[in-house]
């Protein structure tokens, strides 16, 4: 595996670029749902989306993701066109590039935390040389969980299993972390733990954030606020 390099030591400032994008769901009666997305996010931001349930955010973030394809338009991550990616390399694209955070923690249940926090290094990586295992331990003290990254996943709090989810999508030193409703069903306390840790993230790796969710008050904790309503971005405020 090619050393993975520190976001802040590559080139552009655009990390995403989504240009005129356009997703259409093609079936009896044709169901748009996005509408000429048009923006971009510089590396080194900290971003939310949000929108109510069916404004579009979801498929967005998929295909910022590269997860889904637009219909029409363009989609630029790190300086790469997607659209002429093969599916390996947006495999890899997704590997090296992008952090996954979900509501849902998808820990595997077999596996203790450390484990599952170098699957997406095992991917390409192979064995974890010792500079991994010293990166994986960096990441579990600075999520505070150090204490039981050899406890099995099903043998910690709900809290710890998030917490462990986003150790897991830093372990390649991604350039975009895309979190998509991140604590969704943690208690409040927890919720604003985890906030403050994506910002400590943010400012010591140089990560980019684009934090997808519904409660705005989360949503103001960002940078930047975009606002989707029906398919299309109806605000963009920045502070």
């Amino acid at each position: 595996m090619a050393e993975l390099v520190p976001s802040s030591t590559l080139p552009n400032d655009k990390v995403i670029e989504v240009r005129k994008v356009n997703k259409i769901y093609k079936g009896m009666v044709d169901n748009q749902v996005l509408y000429d997305i048009d923006f971009s996010i510089e590396r080194g931001s900290f971003n939310s989306l949000i929108g109510a349930s069916g404004s579009g955010k979801s498929t967005l973030l998929n295909i910022i993701g590269t997860l889904d394809r637009p219909t029409n338009g363009e989609v630029i991550i790190a300086g790469k066109d997607t659209a002429k990616l093969s599916k390996n390399q947006l495999a890899e694209l997704r590997n090296r590039t992008i952090g996954f955070v979900f509501q849902f923690h998808y820990l595997l249940p077999e596996f203790t935390a450390l484990e599952n926090v170098l699957i997406p290094y095992n991917i390409y990586g192979g064995r974890p040389s010792k500079e991994i295992l010293a990166r994986a331990d960096e990441l579990f003290e600075l999520m505070g969980i150090d204490k039981v990254k050899n406890n099995l996943s099903t043998k910690m709090s709900g809290g710890q299993q998030q917490r462990t989810a986003i150790a897991r999508a830093l372990i390649n030193r991604p350039d975009i972390i895309l979190a998509d409703e991140p604590t969704g069903n943690l208690d409040s306390e927890s919720t604003l733990n985890i906030y403050k840790i994506f910002r400590e993230i943010n400012k010591k790796y140089n990560t980019t954030f684009l934090i997808i969710t519904h409660d705005r008050r989360i949503a103001e904790e960002a940078e930047r606020i975009l606002e989707i309503k029906d398919g299309r971005i109806v605000t963009d405020i920045r502070k």
